[in-house]
């Protein structure tokens, strides 16, 4: 059993930064690969970004690379987002998932765990 809070969710203007940190407690941390979501209102929610168990491999969704940055600290039982160059699209819950399996998961389905989420909203 894995449980994941997020936080740094805030109000943040357009051109802005953010990051995100989410804080695992549990067993074994550095046996999940870990992600970031994001769900706005209305709309599913979508893969962002992943990073391999020890952090050696990332994979990001093309509308966010170059601006967001995945990372994780092992010995702190952490992952992170930074976020870049804001936008009002950027808009929605941003949700960490971590996942036991190898295959690199862009679905929500290919999760095992999640957070509660931690809204961040970006104005024009």
């Amino acid at each position: 059993q894995v449980q994941l809070v997020e936080s740094g969710g805030r109000l943040v203007q357009a051109g802005g930064s953010l990051r995100l940190s989410c804080t695992a407690s549990g067993d074994f941390f550095n046996t999940y690969a870990m992600a970031w979501f994001r769900q706005a209102p209305g709309k599913e929610r979508i893969f962002l970004a992943r990073i391999s168990r020890l952090g050696s491999t990332t994979t990001y969704v093309d509308s966010v690379k170059g601006r967001f940055t995945i990372s994780r600290d092992n010995a702190k039982d952490t992952i992170y987002l930074q976020m870049n160059s804001l936008q009002p699209d950027d808009t929605a819950v941003y949700y960490c998932a971590a996942s036991a399996s190898r295959v690199v998961a862009r679905t929500a389905a290919q999760y095992d765990y999640w957070g509660q989420g931690t809204q961040v909203t970006v104005s024009s």
